[in-house]
């Protein structure tokens, strides 16, 4: 094999009784596929908790050489002009607000919060912007001035920041490293994503339940009235959830400063994280905690491609029938391309697969973090 490009890593995991990932009528996301609808987590909802599972050993912000970044509607207001408040005459602080707004937001962003985009930055970006604000509010002489000097800054913005990002390692922090960056006022600004993720969904038609409960009042007398205190209804579903995540990888190292020590931490934890930490709405009511029962990562330099038509044809609820329809499915990729990608995995079914494993989590990790160093230059 010649220097792997591509991560893929396809996973396997059953959750019973559980809400993960809500529509907007509160039910279980679906989808239609080979007949028959499945239930469905979105990419959005897994990536959200990768990201978000600060308490996990495996954290992403625990990774030695990251940056963290700030995704919202106020980070202008919150870590820019915030600072400045009580330091400085409020005059001052009021002059530079809307030069900073509409220099990061937009023409608009100085009309309320609701005319603004919600961004990625990261700490780089928010210090370097508060650290411009503090030097522009320090050499004011009065509101008219600063006003006058905020507004040739802003004019002077994007090529400033751009200037910033160009001699900064990674200054979208990682989660912009990772999952990418779209800055619609800005698209010099934008960052490619090299983290590609897969809405996942059952490998089976959908099993779902309406569940009636009731909440009753603990001080309530016999007399007062009779029933519950509470009435209501929600979705419960059980299902074994086929996953596909691809890690670009001359585009991570790219992302992450060309600093492949920093690239390699963050596939291995990356991988800790695919397997262990689970989505899912509803925590207190229905425990959907879960890990990963197959994940078998490969490594290659050809175009990924999912194993997600494995189960174009709806299967039964079963882990070992699952595995044996992506083991088959995967042979007959194999003799057809012949793309040759080199294979590791974990299981706890009793079917094996047809590449070289099974191996433990930490085993996995640590060999998909290997396969940085050998990845070429973007």
């Amino acid at each position: 094999m010649t220097a792997p490009r591509f991560l893929q890593i396809h996973t396997l995991h059953s959750y019973t009784a559980a809400l993960l990932n809500r529509d907007d009528t509160g039910l279980a996301k679906r989808l239609p596929y080979g007949g028959a609808f499945r239930t469905r987590i979105s990419s959005q909802c897994l990536k959200r908790h990768w990201r978000k599972a600060d308490n996990d050993p495996h954290a992403l912000h625990r990774i030695e050489g990251t940056e963290i970044a700030y995704r919202s509607r106020d980070l202008v207001t919150e870590l820019v002009i915030k600072p400045l408040r009580g330091k400085y005459a409020d005059e001052i602080v009021e002059a530079i607000e809307p030069e900073f707004q509409k220099a990061v937001y937009g023409e608009k962003a100085d009309k309320g919060k609701r005319s603004r985009q919600t961004l990625l930055f990261g700490a780089p970006e928010i210090n370097w912007l508060a650290g411009e604000a503090e030097r522009l509010a320090a050499m004011a002489k009065d509101a008219k001035t600063v006003k006058t000097a905020a507004g040739d800054w802003s004019k002077l913005f994007k090529e400033n920041m751009k200037a910033v990002r160009a001699t900064t390692a990674m200054p979208g922090g990682l989660t912009a490293a990772l999952f990418g960056r779209m800055v619609t006022s800005d698209p010099a600004a934008n960052i490619d994503a090299p983290l590609h993720v897969a809405h996942a969904f059952t490998v089976h038609a959908e099993e779902a339940e309406g569940d009636y409960f009731t909440a009753v009042d603990d001080l309530k007398k016999d007399e007062d009235y009779s029933g519950a205190d509470t009435i209501q209804e929600t979705e419960i579903t059980s299902g074994l959830f086929y996953g596909y995540v691809v890690i670009d990888l001359p585009g991570l190292i790219a992302n992450c400063g060309r600093d492949r020590g920093l690239a390699a931490r963050v596939v291995h934890n990356l991988v800790h994280l695919i397997a262990e930490v689970s989505p899912g709405a509803k925590r207190g009511s229905t425990a959907p905690f879960g890990r990963a029962e197959l994940m078998l990562v490969e490594a290659g330099d050809r175009q990924p491609r999912s194993l997600a038509t494995a189960y174009r044809k709806p299967i039964g609820h079963d882990l070992d029938q699952a595995v044996a329809a992506l083991d088959g499915h995967l042979a007959r990729f194999d003799a057809t391309y012949e793309t040759g990608e080199e294979r590791r995995y974990l299981s706890v079914a009793d079917m094996p697969l047809h590449a070289y494993g099974p191996f433990s989590l930490k085993a996995l990790a640590t060999w998909g973090a290997a396969q940085v160093e050998a990845a070429p230059d973007a």
